[in-house]
């Protein structure tokens, strides 16, 4: 019986190494002052989310939820069973020659401050645009701060560039391009699905391991309709989704690599201090993208 055992544990051992495991996790929030549609969107991510049995964070920042009526909607995250963590109170660049150690602090703690007091709070930090850093004085410093002050980094592993897909899916509503609108979301499923493979395939390259991946997405329209499309896809090609926590407990979001400019994908940053080649900089962005979707003659 242990000659069995033993046997079978051989032969799951690498189909546990191989599989690929994925939490959700989504920026900025909305803010029903400037977004009408702002209650109904964060409602269909919520019901795909219910729907799909999966447990994300969110991550808001002060500027895009605005006031009382943003913050309900947070709330509502919270009351579902989602954790909430920190993006800051005004959405600016730790990279930024304009922003300071004390300043990026001061706003950390001021959404902190607005934030501490819901179910399902984190005490976890997701830096604006990915970016940590463009000295050793504010990168450390930070990291400093943080560990001082109880707080964990909310690194992503899978960045994505679902911002500027919204963006095109908005344009083609508003055009009432009723086809383009389902191309451009088969488009964005196609580019989650690839910019997965890459970063899970640059993982196995640096760690020699395929980790349980964190992707950042957005609270946005785009992700309100294409959610649950998206869900489907990542399980039809052999993706698992646990709830983000437990993918934060991967000892990949314990790692700091020591980059300059600090940020973007904790696993591109491992893969450019350990001199990779071909990394693109910025890692993800509207440049890649758009040529891609003229193409397919989905933007301008």
């Amino acid at each position: 019986m242990r000659r069995l055992a033993c046997a079978l544990l051989a032969w799951l051992l690498p189909l546990a190494a191989a599989a690929q495991v994925i939490g959700l996790t989504f920026d900025d929030g909305l803010d029903p002052a400037r977004t009408p549609k702002a209650e109904a969107w964060n409602t269909r991510i919520l019901h795909a989310l219910e729907q799909q049995q999966l447990h994300a964070i969110v991550f808001p920042s002060l500027h895009h939820i605005g006031g009382d009526a943003g913050l309900a909607l947070i709330e509502q995250w919270a009351a579902a069973g989602h954790g909430v963590g920190n993006h800051t109170a005004s959405h600016k660049s730790l990279s930024s020659g304009k922003v300071t150690l004390q300043g990026f602090i001061d706003d950390v703690q001021r959404a902190d401050d607005a934030l501490h007091h819901l179910d399902g709070w984190l005490p976890m930090l997701r830096f604006p645009y990915l970016k940590e850093g463009d000295t050793v004085a504010k990168r450390d410093g930070m990291r400093d701060w943080l560990r001082q002050h109880g707080y964990r980094p909310a690194p992503v592993s899978i960045d994505t560039s679902d911002w500027y897909y919204d963006q095109r899916y908005l344009a083609l509503l508003k055009a009432g391009r009723s086809e383009p609108v389902k191309r451009l979301v088969r488009a964005y499923v196609r580019h989650l699905l690839e910019r997965a493979t890459y970063y899970d395939t640059l993982a196995r390259e640096v760690l020699g391991r395929s980790p349980a991946h964190v992707m950042l997405l957005h609270t946005n329209a785009l992700n309100a309709a294409a959610l649950p499309d998206v869900i489907e896809a990542f399980r039809n090609k052999g993706w698992h989704f646990v709830a983000a926590r437990s993918a934060f407990d991967d000892p990949l979001y314990a790692m700091q690599p020591m980059t300059l400019p600090a940020g973007e994908s904790i696993v591109w940053a491992l893969a450019r201090e350990r001199g990779i080649d071909g990394l693109r900089y910025p890692a993800e962005d509207a440049t890649y993208e758009r040529a891609l979707l003229q193409r397919q003659g989905l933007s301008p």
